[in-house]
């Protein structure tokens, strides 16, 4: 067995992958390995904001990343799927979009504002 630690999202795991012969059958190792690697959940539940205070839903970077473009302004109406800004992170263009219909409350980034993974981004009521 080999261990790889794997990134995905901003958060890191330890992966033990076994390697297997060419005649397709596994090859012993030397030692167990005692941990576990931890499960990834679904990018859907990566993703999914979470609820603040006054029914407002919170709207997380769902990694690190520097914000380059806010498409939507405070008390704007926004549809399921339509893109509230877009991040950059490892030099890709990520859109950051709404999980659910509503009206876009307080904005806490701006354009140029560096954001960790979790941060919040901007209210939807």
């Amino acid at each position: 067995m080999k261990e790889y630690r794997v990134t995905v999202d901003g958060k890191t795991f330890n992966v033990v992958v076994e390697e297997v012969s060419e005649r397709g059958g596994l090859q012993k190792e030397s030692a167990p390995h005692p941990e576990a690697a931890p499960p990834v959940r679904a990018s859907a539940e990566r993703s999914r904001p979470a609820p603040s205070a006054g029914g407002a839903l919170s709207v997380e970077a769902p990694m690190p990343g520097a914000v380059i473009d806010i498409t939507v302004k405070s008390g704007e109406g926004v549809e399921a799927g339509d893109v509230l800004l877009v991040l950059e992170a490892m030099k890709m263009e990520n859109e950051i979009t709404a999980p659910r219909r509503g009206t876009v409350g307080e904005i806490h980034v701006k354009v140029g504002d560096t954001v960790a993974g979790g941060e919040p981004l901007m209210e939807i009521t």
